[in-house]
């Protein structure tokens, strides 16, 4: 099944079992309450938009797809809404560890939500510090642009911030328009397939990583290629065993 429509540079794969070999891009996902990060994320990843979810909790979504005809994983970590309190925003360890973990940030606000607009700039500031001298790259990305009539930030606000920011900027729609969805995070996995794999980071936003390590462990441990060590009692036995077999032979012959 093609997850992309009229293109063919990114298309979705079953997994295989050789999948834990492919190169993995890692993106994690940034923004206030309610502005539709979840939305966006399973809109690129399925094309399917589901208007109501629970509250976020921080899922990593993964897909096995080929960009630039190289077949990755594209791991995408949803993070739960980031608040202001006090005209402060303070990010969870949860999402820091994200930041800390991917190979790029996407940040969302919402043109119906100035207060998710207002955040941008502090949570731009917390990605550069969580991300140090490996801070990775960032796009921006104003969600819900079909609701012109509850719209409380200017379409040429976003643009500027961006430039501000030094990112990209895109306006999407993610219940009516899967093509401006798919382009933004298209370009982004697009640009992270021509930069040399990132080295294994310590930080794992999500327990299913651990799951995994721990199954991979299991069957390290498990492998045929590591043969047991035999026992020196069993080897004395045979030993035995042989020189009592060969010696009722040589009095059947003598006989």
């Amino acid at each position: 099944m093609r997850l992309i429509q009229n293109m063919t540079t990114i298309t979705e794969y079953p997994a295989s079992e050789n999948s834990v070999f492919n190169r993995a891009i890692k993106i994690a996902v940034i923004g206030g309450s309610g502005v539709g990060k979840t939305a966006l994320v399973v809109r690129f990843l399925t094309r399917r938009f589901i208007g109501d979810y629970e509250r976020n909790a921080g899922n990593l979504y993964s897909r096995e797809v080929q960009v630039d005809s190289e077949q990755v994983t594209i791991q995408v970590q949803d993070t739960p809404g980031v608040e202001m309190t006090d005209n402060a925003v303070s990010l969870p360890d949860h999402v820091t560890c994200s930041i800390q973990w991917a190979d790029a940030v996407v940040l969302v606000y919402s043109v119906t939500d100035r207060r998710s607009f207002d955040l941008i700039d502090q949570l731009h500031q917390l990605v550069v510090r969580a991300g140090g001298a490996n801070m990775p790259p960032v796009i921006l990305l104003a969600n819900k642009a079909d609701l012109l009539h509850l719209r409380r930030v200017d379409s040429q606000q976003g643009p500027l911030l961006a430039g501000t920011l030094g990112c990209s900027f895109y306006e999407v729609s993610a219940s009516e328009d899967y093509s401006q969805v798919h382009q933004a995070f298209h370009r982004l996995c697009c640009q992270l397939a021509k930069q040399p794999p990132s080295p294994a980071s310590n930080s794992v936003p999500s327990s299913s990583s651990h799951q995994n390590s721990a199954s991979a462990a299991t069957e390290k441990r498990r492998s045929p290629l590591i043969p047991r060590p035999k026992s020196p009692n069993m080897q004395d036995l045979k030993r035995r065993f042989k020189q009592a077999l060969s010696a009722k032979v040589r009095t059947v012959t003598s006989v």
